[in-house]
């Protein structure tokens, strides 16, 4: 599936967790188009605290010229937020199966949780992860920024 890491992370272990928190505006709503729901925070945005409280727990424990890409995400939703309300957003490494990384995910806001899931990322060198990324696109390449 993926090739061994040319180092090891002994400090790498499941339990290993990050919170963030943040209060909801209206930029973190569906104010492009679902009318009816402007005052709800978007999956979008609950995905990507998510998301960010993951690659916080371990990225910076990674050596130079190493980072984490995304796999999958599997998120359920089970409460909206409003604009004001705080939500808390926790990520928890379960997993460790060599680069393959997995966080079961949760998030809360002031009267509870609002959603939970599972999040897997992988370790990559960046620079080589860049030249696989623009190799896949040389044909577009004129297109892509």
């Amino acid at each position: 599936m993926h090739k061994p890491l040319p180092f090891t992370l002994p400090h790498l272990k499941p339990g290993l967790s990050k919170t963030y928190q943040k209060t909801i505006e209206p930029a973190d709503t569906l104010s492009f188009g679902h009318g009816a729901l402007t005052e709800l925070m978007a999956t979008p945005t609950l995905t990507a605290l998510l998301i960010e409280a993951s690659v916080s727990v371990i990225d910076p424990m990674l050596p130079e010229g190493y980072v984490t890409v995304g796999l999958s995400t599997s998120l359920t939703y089970l409460n909206p937020t409003f604009i004001g309300m705080t939500v808390t957003a926790e990520s928890v490494l379960a997993a460790v199966e060599g680069r393959r990384l997995v966080f079961e995910i949760m998030a809360f806001d002031e009267l509870g949780q609002i959603a939970r899931g599972r999040h897997e990322r992988c370790i990559v060198h960046a620079a080589h992860f860049m030249q696989t990324a623009r190799k896949r696109c040389e044909s577009v390449q004129p297109r892509i920024k």
